[in-house]
């Protein structure tokens, strides 16, 4: 059956673009990672860009959006959120080139999507503010990274071939 599946609409098969990965596991987690990264990683790029644009419709609109301290404190999150993008995005990159770096790279990418929301919902809990569509998606931004990143972290190492005594190879993407 894995014979018949692609991915990264490459026409390779999936056993040939997983056969440099560690485990079976390793696989699962990317698999399963992929769509989450592609729906958050480009979300917040078209999120950007709307709210650049100013395209946001008034009725989703945090309470006191045009405050200058609230424009503020959300344009805040843009470097946050772009590099949450740029790694998220990167360790697809990397997994397609099957780079064991990806692993690296995506739980950064994870690590910042659970902090980014982590300070949206901080913040609104703080102004006792309460807005169903701003709080499911930064709850689902604090959640999501805390279901992949054990398991990121529970795989075997890329270098595990090399003595405990021997240092790792310093490597950056």
């Amino acid at each position: 059956m894995a014979d018949t599946c692609y991915l990264f609409s490459q026409r390779k098969p999936l056993t040939s673009l997983f056969a440099a990965m560690t485990s079976r596991r390793e696989t699962d987690v990317a698999l399963t990672l992929k769509p989450f990264f592609l729906v958050v990683d480009i979300g917040f790029i078209l999120y950007w860009a709307v709210t650049l644009l100013q395209l946001i419709p008034a009725a989703y609109l945090f309470k006191d959006y045009d405050h200058p301290i609230l424009v503020a404190w959300n344009w805040s999150f843009l470097p946050l959120d772009l590099f949450v993008s740029a790694t998220g995005l990167g360790s697809l990159y990397l997994l397609r080139q099957r780079n064991s770096a990806w692993r690296s790279v995506a739980l950064i990418s994870l690590v910042l999507t659970f902090c980014s929301g982590l300070q949206a919902l901080a913040f609104w809990t703080l102004r006792t503010d309460f807005d169903l569509l701003w709080w499911l998606t930064n709850g689902f931004l604090l959640v999501y990274p805390l279901f992949f990143i054990p398991k990121l972290l529970r795989l075997e190492p890329p270098s595990s071939h090399l003595a405990p005594s021997q240092p790792l190879p310093l490597r950056f993407f």
